[in-house]
């Protein structure tokens, strides 16, 4: 399904996200610590188009250094998902918005490195300058909606040390896992219109610390 970006797409994914019933995790254990991700919205770089944004971490971070993320980071204390959104997106890619840029929240997703992670969707403007933080990011990628619209683009896998499947999405040739795999599925469902739960998809051995 083609998406101009546009107001009419705007308008089309705030009221998909509006309609989304949103439900935090059942499994909340104290340790898990709050954070929160920004599905960042904007424009295609040749072509119409609307884009979300997609970030390699950098290599010389502690934490899941060079893997596929959305960009995020943790809660500080007193802060919204929302404004930790906001604000990681600004520190890693330079971009300010504002809480009324924030089109709605999905559910939560708990993870094997102890986090709590709420996603945001949001949606960056055409004037915005997307400067990524070299300390942070290594590379900042658009990847198309109608690319993750696509039947064939995620798929389910097993591993030997959990009875939960684990997703996975192809992109550039590669396979990103949960939970970024987790997070983008449950956005591409919410713009099919579809309530589809998450927080049971497993991550891989890699992802789990």
């Amino acid at each position: 399904m083609a998406r101009p970006f546009d107001d009419t797409t705007r308008r089309n994914i705030a009221g998909l996200c509006a309609a989304f019933t949103r439900t935090p995790s059942e499994r909340v254990e104290p340790e898990l610590k709050h954070a929160a991700v920004a599905i960042a919205l904007t424009e295609a770089e040749s072509g119409p188009g609307t884009t979300f944004l997609l970030t390699r971490r950098a290599a010389s971070l502690r934490a899941h250094a060079a893997q596929w993320a959305l960009p995020g980071g943790r809660c500080d204390h007193g802060e919204t998902p929302a404004q930790a959104a906001l604000r990681e997106l600004h520190e890693e890619l330079g971009v300010g918005l504002g809480e009324s840029d924030v089109l709605g929240l999905l559910d939560d997703y708990p993870t094997r490195s102890g986090y709590l992670i709420t996603p945001v969707v949001v949606w960056v403007g055409t004037s915005a300058d997307i400067v990524p933080n070299p300390a942070e990011v290594a590379s900042v990628h658009r990847v198309a909606l109608d690319d993750i619209e696509r039947a064939d683009v995620f798929s389910f896998t097993r591993i030997p040390e959990s009875a939960r499947r684990v997703i996975r999405f192809r992109h550039a040739g590669q396979h990103i896992h949960a939970p970024t795999a987790a997070l983008i599925y449950q956005f591409a469902e919410v713009l099919a219109g579809r309530e589809t739960r998450v927080a049971e998809l497993e991550q891989p051995v890699f992802a789990w610390k």
